[in-house]
């Protein structure tokens, strides 16, 4: 029984004339719905096959596509007045005011804006020469090249070099080896006999002068990366680079250096006034940092040998006492051992033992083990930390007495390939053997490579550092450049004895103009236009090549027109080859700059 809406009884007969008439309504409507449907779609299917017809004409093939090479209107460059014949734009005086003094900060990078960008050419200083060649540049180079005389007058007692009519004359002294370097690292090498047998090859020199320590120690088979401070009147590394030293302007101040963690097998300081207890041991944890488990670090000058020499450095000898022990006890505290010590020569060890790493886990060491927040290779404009960063107890082999001695180990796949995407013992004999392919086909393109015309050499965008080592027998150095954006392979570099830097090039890199004599890129247009201007990219890359110098861009064909164009209006002259290969889609562009003297006066 149901109820009418008004309550009173009734029964389910009563509903049923009026059920059939909605069923067949509700079956009407979805056959109509079925009907108009069925046409719909029918004309929109219809729509859609004669637009994906019409794309399908529009858009040609694969095979039938060309891409139209990358076209830039032809621009000359005006040069810059004679004021920035030593311009350095991310380490320029000009513009230390704007920084904080507090631990040198403003002496590290500050590049300008991309407004403030210069858009000229850097002049040579009047009188310029074409450098002299190596190996005879190593003891002496033009004065009008460098043509500095402050270093002259405050450094001819200790020997660092001497103005001889139209020359600078190097002596080989130094601070704490006034008699000579080659004596100087004759004792280091009794000191430590790795640096005799192909143990020790990559070296970095804090502070270096005028690099004498590191140009000794080419024919000695170590590779030293000398740095120093931009300043005002020194320009070390400037002389360094003119001697054909390698070099790169630097400082250890609020930023780690630019180079992976466990890389150097050694580190030097003579008398390079870092303070190296002060801030917590920040600047000497840097150093443990960029040193490999097993490496040496080697301190000549103050505190070493105070008992005898605290007389000379206008202070007490309990001072210099004091200082001493503090320093012992930090090294300590990080894992050094005192390795061996005679006359002003002190010289630590970087353990390889993990049992002493365990110990700075504990909740009262300082300086503390540092976490996993920050990656230790982890280089580009990051920030110094006040802790040890450890060695990675996975890699087995990047130990100074893991690695293969000199020069077997430049050909030996390290095993921090193993921590690349895609890296493999097969991918490095693969890259080993290419470039040994294409280096010989650029000496058949450019015939001065392998001569004494070039020395300075920059590899603008390694990957493993083949290209340098196709090069070693040749008499020249490389400077090995990864990008900061890039997978990061500079570790490999190093491990196989070479050395190099991290960059970014939308800056200007760590180095006076007229520095290398030759710029090889692979690529580097392709891979980072995206983000860096071609045209600042070619204007930093004019800055610091000398004039005669070479360049050989290795690009993609739809960069090289774009790029003889702005090459032309820098005063290069360029000509196009083909790859060892002969394929249209990849070039080279090989260039020489022109040797030209500034018409303008100094304005700035």
């Amino acid at each position: 029984m149901t109820k009418h809406k008004d309550g009173k009884p009734g029964s389910l007969q009563d509903k049923r004339p009026r059920v059939l008439p909605m069923t067949i309504l509700l079956v009407a409507l979805c056959g109509l719905s079925f009907y108009l449907g069925g046409i719909f779609c029918a004309e929109k299917n219809k729509f859609e096959i004669k637009n994906v017809m019409d794309i399908a004409k529009a858009v040609p093939s694969p095979k039938e596509s060309t891409v139209a090479p990358l076209q830039m209107k032809f621009v000359t460059f005006p040069e810059c007045s004679l004021d920035y014949q030593d311009y350095t734009p991310c380490t320029d005086p000009k513009r230390w005011s704007k920084y904080g003094k507090h631990r040198l900060t403003f002496m590290e990078r500050h590049c300008p804006a991309v407004f403030e960008r210069k858009e000229c050419l850097i002049p040579p200083p009047e009188g310029y020469k074409p450098p002299i060649r190596w190996p005879k540049s190593r003891n002496e180079c033009w004065y009008r090249n460098v043509p500095y005389d402050w270093i002259n007058k405050e450094k001819s007692n200790q020997n660092w070099l001497r103005k001889q009519g139209e020359k600078f004359l190097f002596p080989g002294g130094g601070t704490m080896f006034p008699k000579g370097v080659s004596a100087y690292v004759d004792l280091m090498r009794d000191l430590i006999p790795g640096m005799k047998d192909g143990t020790v090859r990559t070296a970095i020199d804090t502070g270096c002068g005028v690099a004498s320590w590191g140009g000794d120690l080419l024919d000695r088979g170590i590779l030293t990366v000398s740095l120093a401070p931009r300043d005002n009147h020194q320009a070390q590394v400037q002389f360094a680079l003119e001697r054909g030293i390698p070099a790169i302007l630097g400082i250890i101040s609020t930023q780690r250096l630019p180079f992976p963690s466990n890389s150097f097998d050694m580190a030097h300081c003579s008398r390079c006034l870092i303070p190296w207890t002060e801030f917590g041991g920040l600047y000497l944890l840097e150093i443990n940092r960029i040193l490999r488990p097993g490496g040496f670090w080697v301190l000549s000058g103050p505190p070493v040998n105070y008992q005898n020499r605290w007389r000379g450095w206008n202070t007490t000898v309990q001072e210099q006492k004091s200082d001493y022990d503090r320093l012992q006890k930090l090294l300590t505290s990080m894992c050094f051992k005192l390795y061996n010590k005679k006359d002003d020569i002190a010289v630590w060890q970087k353990t390889s033992n993990s049992s002493c790493y365990n110990r700075l886990a504990k909740l009262d060491a300082y300086p503390p083990k540092c976490d996993d927040s920050l990656e230790p290779d982890s280089a580009w404009y990051t920030p110094l930390r006040p802790c040890v960063v450890i060695p990675d107890l996975k890699l087995k082999k990047i130990g100074l007495k893991s690695v293969p001695k000199w020069p077997e180990r430049l050909h030996v796949a390290p095993e921090r390939m193993s921590e690349i995407h895609g890296g493999s013992a097969s991918a490095f004999k693969h890259d080993d053997s290419k470039w040994k392919v294409r280096a010989k086909h650029y000496k058949k393109v450019l015939p001065a490579l392998g001569t004494d015309k070039i020395r300075n050499v920059m590899d603008m965008n390694t990957v493993y550092g083949g290209f340098a080592a196709a090069l070693i027998d040749d008499p020249l150095w490389v400077m090995n450049v990864v990008s900061s954006y890039g997978a990061n392979t500079l570790a490999v570099v190093y491990d196989r004895g070479l050395v190099g830097t991290y960059h970014d090039w939308c800056e200007a890199f760590s180095t006076y103009p007229r520095t290398y004599d030759l710029l090889h890129l692979n690529g580097l247009f392709t891979a980072e236009s995206h983000r860096c201007d071609m045209k600042f990219v070619l204007l930093e890359m004019d800055r610091i090549l000398r004039p005669n110098g070479y360049v050989i861009m290795r690009e993609s064909s739809y960069f090289i027109e774009a790029i003889a164009t702005i090459a032309k209006g820098m005063r290069w002259g360029c000509r196009r080859e083909d790859t060892e290969y002969g394929v249209e889609k990849e070039k080279l562009l090989v260039c020489q700059k022109k040797l030209w003297y500034s018409s303008s006066k100094s304005s700035r």
